[in-house]
């Protein structure tokens, strides 16, 4: 380990619940999902209110429909996503987020934040790393 990294993280900060053998607590079925890109992408899109999925299908790029079906259900099924099916002809359905989704948009938020304020020094690292490394196949 260099030097830079002694003391950056403490087994306290890497232990939620401070088991021994159970470090993650059940996060890691959490994380997998608010952490997956599309996920993120239709909360940030649901933070604005209630969409269809035709308008998220196109807000989002490069969504396809298969995988935004998949997303909504799965995060239909965390209960951060409420599906409504109104009984139109032919059946109208929109999407938004709950009390719960709507309790991330600010986490969501601060990490987009974030990257914009951090996109050219990684972007700038990234370019060392592989003149540095010119045959990884990390990319």
């Amino acid at each position: 380990m260099s030097l830079t990294h002694i003391g950056v993280t403490t087994p306290a900060d890497l232990d939620p619940c401070g088991r021994e053998h159970h470090p993650d607590c059940g996060i890691r079925d959490v994380l997998d999902r608010i952490g997956d890109k599309w996920s993120v992408l239709v909360i940030v899109e649901l933070a604005g209110g209630p969409r269809r999925f035709r308008e998220i299908q196109r807000a989002i790029d490069g969504i396809s429909q298969r995988m935004l079906t998949l997303t909504v259900r799965r995060l239909e099924r965390d209960g951060l996503v409420l599906r409504t099916v109104y009984p139109t002809v032919p059946a109208q359905v929109d999407y938004r987020l709950t009390e719960t989704g709507a309790s991330l948009t600010h986490l969501i938020k601060g990490l987009a934040d974030w990257s914009l304020a951090h996109r050219a020094v990684i972007g700038e690292a990234q370019r060392a790393y592989d003149q540095a490394h010119p045959d990884n196949e990390i990319r």
